[in-house]
């Protein structure tokens, strides 16, 4: 089964501005994310989509396969979708790792792979890791149902406790997986109410009916949002045991 992994970019971020390109450890941003999805072992093919040519030139630059993209689209989700649909070769799941997230785990997106392989009839694959608390609302919160199936996503701070304590939260990992069918009816929708209310794209895909499953991990990864993630991001990646194979 054939495997397409996109990696969303853009240098519109509003929150800290022209974070794809930014310098960590020799590298820009991007670059990171692009060269530990290329140590996973099932992915067949990996490209950068992004709607800026200075991206576009980066990448090729660090010998990094990108594809150009609309500057309209108001995600990441959809973006990847028209790449898709410009693909000559068709693929039998897609997989989404957010651009932002240079410190993704290889492991993590061959772990979610192989979940989707096992469970052909799920729309959208989305991983998720357990916390113990985070009212940042740049942090995704997920909620489940016993099947393991999403039941919503939220910035605030879910379930809440009102009469016992939780012993761990989950928050969404940047790798979402999906059937190629899935996304495009994902792409072909209209903004949602709940996803305009929350910005959580993947609640468009909850409202028009995809099934959305979730596999919980161990390990961590952030996005670098703002300026403090950045700094994080800097100390952690000259520590990182990935880091070391792909320098």
């Amino acid at each position: 089964m054939k495997v397409l992994g996109l990696i969303p970019s853009r240098m519109g971020s509003r929150r800290l501005p022209a974070k794809a390109l930014l310098p960590i450890s020799g590298l820009p941003l991007v670059i990171h994310t692009y060269r530990r999805a290329s140590l996973s072992k099932l992915l067949n093919k990996i490209l950068i989509c992004t709607d800026s040519k200075k991206i576009a030139s980066v990448a090729k630059k660090f010998k990094s396969k990108s594809i150009l993209t609309s500057p309209h689209h108001k995600n990441g989700t959809e973006r990847i979708a028209e790449a898709y649909v410009k693909m000559e070769k068709k693929f039998d799941f897609v997989v989404d790792i957010q651009g932002d997230e240079p410190l993704i785990s290889p492991y993590h997106i061959d772990e979610v792979i192989k979940f989707h392989k096992k469970n052909k009839d799920v729309d959208i694959v989305l991983p998720t890791l357990k916390i113990r608390f985070s009212d940042n609302p740049n942090i995704i919160k997920v909620v489940t149902n016993r099947k393991n199936d999403v039941l919503y996503l939220s910035r605030s701070k879910i379930p809440y406790e009102a009469k016992s304590k939780s012993s761990f939260f989950l928050k969404n990992l940047s790798i979402i997986s999906f059937k190629p069918e899935a996304l495009i009816k994902f792409a072909k929708a209209k903004r949602t109410n709940l996803e305009k209310i929350e910005d959580i794209e993947l609640l468009r895909a909850l409202e028009i009916g995809l099934k959305i499953k979730t596999l919980t991990l161990t390990g961590d990864s952030f996005s670098v949002d703002v300026e403090e993630d950045y700094s994080r991001a800097k100390d952690r990646i000259i520590k990182d045991k990935f880091f070391k194979l792909y320098k």
